[in-house]
């Protein structure tokens, strides 16, 4: 696959001011694509990103400008260790229909898994994640998908794929490829409850807003275990994120966001990273892109702390056998000495181990007589 036919070259207007001298900025330490520089050796690198100025199934007209608005920024702060090898891949080419957008980010990112480079995807609306979700099933592979959201996306009275009912799409083929999906930070007041039930029915979860900022690191186990995370900007309230087609006076701060986007890349699982739903039309002295460009640099922060590790009977974890007294079933946890983090056995009848994260809020739950929701909701997808 030539990616060269795939993606324009970056093109973008050299900044007024830099905070930091040129030697030791990000966009003089990565490889940019541009008309002089063509995409090369791809395996050579450990991080992708893209741009898809993809708009044309939302009504949020003027959010394909945000890639290089985005861009703009990132360069513009501070570097990361070069031995970390990143390429800028400039913007996917628009199809003459947004399906054919989506056809081409599922053809893109099939062949960066295959390169086993992680992409961050710069949209653009947020129904390009359809087109991620593509890519994974044209590999065949079972993900769970974590999406960052005030709304979930799931607008019944939409007929086709749209920024606001990607998601049923999405679940019509839930049983081939999809284990997992949880939403954090929905906002009550923008929620159907009938989705929420739906969302129930599915044994998958959504996380209220005000119960994740009373403690974020709830979050941790949840991100963890995804194999794909979208970030939709109307998450974050309009003080912090004003460019946004849809703002809202409530919302995550913008230094919640840079710390779900650095839990994003030290999970050892993800493989994609998308932000969304940035309209630089709104913005106020670029502040929301300046946003996204930190919750990118964030997330690079993260994905160089990334330890990989699961419990291997290794003197590496520590395991705690709980017994319930309402249940058929011991609840098994292990920790890791190393990190501290928590994962929790989900008995199976196929007799294979299956392990999920957790926390050890999770553990003293199950010490108390009570099984951790996460636990049950696993264990009906797998028995």
């Amino acid at each position: 696959m030539n990616l060269n036919d795939f993606f324009d070259p970056v093109s973008i207007e050299k900044p007024e001011y830099n905070y930091l001298k040129p030697n030791v900025q990000f966009g003089h330490n990565i490889y940019i694509h541009t008309p002089d520089l063509p995409i090369q050796n791809i395996g050579d690198y450990k991080i992708a990103i893209l741009g898809v100025p993809e708009e044309r199934n939302s009504f949020n007209k003027g959010c394909s400008k945000a890639p290089d608005q985005i861009r703009q920024n990132l360069y513009k702060l501070h570097k990361f260790n070069k031995s970390l090898k990143i390429i800028d891949l400039g913007n996917l080419k628009q199809g003459s229909k947004p399906e054919d957008t989506y056809f081409g980010l599922r053809e893109t990112l099939s062949y960066l898994y295959t390169n086993k480079v992680t992409p961050v995807v710069i949209g653009g609306s947020q129904d390009i994640s359809y087109g991620v979700i593509l890519a994974y099933e044209s590999l065949k592979k079972v993900i769970s998908y974590v999406t960052v959201d005030a709304r979930l996306d799931l607008n019944s009275s939409k007929s086709k794929i749209h920024s606001e009912a990607y998601l049923r799409e999405i679940f019509k083929n839930k049983t081939r490829f999809l284990f997992n999906y949880t939403n954090i930070g929905h906002q009550a007041c923008f929620t159907d409850r009938n989705d929420l039930e739906l969302l129930k029915n599915l044994y998958y979860d959504s996380y209220r807003l005000g119960e994740v900022k009373n403690n974020l690191k709830m979050t941790e186990p949840v991100i963890r275990d995804a194999d794909f995370v979208s970030i939709d900007f109307n998450a974050i309230k309009q003080a912090d994120a004003p460019g946004n087609y849809q703002p809202s006076p409530n919302g995550f701060y913008g230094e919640e966001i840079c710390q779900l986007s650095k839990y994003c890349g030290m999970s050892d699982q993800l493989t994609t990273f998308l932000l969304s739903e940035i309209n630089p039309q709104f913005d106020s002295h670029g502040q929301t892109t300046h946003l996204a460009a930190q919750s990118i640099w964030y997330f690079i922060s993260g994905f160089l702390q990334k330890k990989y590790e699961k419990p291997d009977g290794s003197e590496n974890f520590t395991k705690f056998v709980v017994n319930l007294d309402s249940a058929d079933h011991n609840l098994v946890f292990y920790k890791s000495e190393h990190t501290n983090r928590w994962w929790l056995e989900i008995p199976s009848v196929k007799k294979k181990q299956i392990l999920i994260a957790c926390s050890y809020e999770d553990y003293l739950l199950a010490g108390n007589q009570e099984i951790p929701d996460r636990w049950w909701k696993a264990y009906q997808k797998v028995n």
